[in-house]
């Protein structure tokens, strides 16, 4: 087979699916010398994969832009493929050769955010989407909430969906040494316990009711804990800036914008506790990094969350309940055997998830598309 795969959004600065672009490559050709890979790249990480089976192109097409609908079709029908995996959900609509999709969320849908107040923005979203869902041979969601999502809009995928689950990235699973925590501690001057959240500034995050819920713990008398943010700023940011504001947190919310990956992980093993307040999420990665780093879960019970985390890995809360969230935060934070017990159960729940079991299902999948595409000719 030669297969396709869509790179694009696989960069320095990993996104969920940057991470799972990745991820699925290097597994794909540890476990796969037969087949012909051609992989579609933007500018940066051209030239990552260096194997006698790997062709990689660069395409220079941005991510939702015209561009990509128009010159990305030409570079895909160039090669010739025998199937093409378009990562996300972003494929050109005029490319009409056998394809799959990996559908991680459907957050525009469930929470459209300010860009799509401009209807421009929603009826390409909507059209492309939609489009992809019709046109590929198979779709890949990434948890059985994905799969839901995307059957209450498209129940005519009923017969072409596959869950996959996805993993933890393997640099998450190392001890880092002391020195490097050391650096990653003075660069960001911590000196007390804090909480941590990682991720992007959108509506969706609930990062308000994060910072809400941190403001009604400051008014504890012995709770001196700090909340550390980490992420893009994103077009949400100054709503989270006048949050902190607002609440008079600015001595102890810290926010750090866009960090390295060392750092990252350093943070999580530094943490003592994760909170991951989101409203919505497709398959949330930031649940199992915390499983990996050892770090305590406090966990939003909406969406696919409670299936990936599991019953018993993590302290649960209502995330438009910000009294919830605050008490659930407390309970973990005061109680040593919690944390304890937590992180033990977050270590047995990892077990599940492997990224070699996720590229093996995937290459499986590629081989039963172009096996029926063969029986048809």
């Amino acid at each position: 087979m030669k297969i396709g795969i869509d790179c694009r959004f696989y960069s320095s600065k990993f996104t969920g699916i940057g991470r799972y672009t990745f991820e699925l490559v290097r597994n794909l050709l540890q476990i796969d010398k037969k087949n012909q890979y051609v992989l579609f790249f933007n500018k940066e990480k051209f030239q990552q994969f260096k194997t006698p089976n790997v062709k990689s192109v660069l395409v220079n097409t941005e991510h939702y832009s015209l561009k990509e609908q128009l010159i990305l079709p030409k570079f895909l029908y160039q090669e010739k493929l025998d199937i093409m995996h378009f990562t996300h959900f972003n494929a050109p609509i005029f490319y009409r050769k056998p394809c799959v999709v990996t559908i991680h969320d459907l957050t525009p849908s469930f929470f459209p955010g300010k860009k799509f107040n401009q209807w421009h923005y929603k009826f390409a979203y909507n059209l492309v989407l939609k489009s992809i869902i019709k046109r590929s041979k198979q779709i890949i969601s990434v948890s059985e909430n994905t799969k839901k999502d995307i059957l209450k809009f498209f129940p005519f995928a009923k017969n072409k969906i596959e869950m996959i689950y996805e993993s933890v990235a393997e640099e998450f699973l190392k001890n880092p040494g002391e020195n490097s925590l050391k650096k990653t501690k003075e660069k960001f001057n911590l000196k007390q316990d804090f909480l941590l959240y990682t991720g992007v500034f959108r509506n969706h995050k609930n990062l308000v009711g994060l910072i809400a819920a941190f403001g009604k713990l400051k008014k504890i008398k012995n709770f001196n804990g700090k909340l550390l943010i980490t992420g893009k700023e994103d077009p949400f940011y100054p709503e989270v800036k006048n949050t902190i504001k607002n609440l008079n947190l600015e001595k102890d919310v810290i926010l750090t914008g866009l960090i390295a990956e060392e750092d990252l992980i350093n943070l999580y093993h530094l943490a003592k506790l994760y909170v991951f307040p989101s409203f919505y999420e497709g398959f949330g990665l930031p649940i199992l990094e915390a499983f990996a780093t050892k770090t305590p879960l406090i966990c939003s019970n909406s969406s696919c969350l409670p299936e990936i985390a599991g019953d018993g890995n993590a302290k649960f809360f209502d995330p438009y309940n910000i009294d919830d969230l605050a008490d659930k935060i407390l309970q973990v934070w005061d109680d040593e055997n919690l944390q304890k017990k937590l992180i033990k159960n977050g270590q047995e729940r990892l077990k599940d998830f492997s990224w070699r079991k996720m590229a093996k299902e995937t290459l499986a999948l590629y081989q039963k598309v172009v096996s029926l595409n063969y029986k048809k000719i």
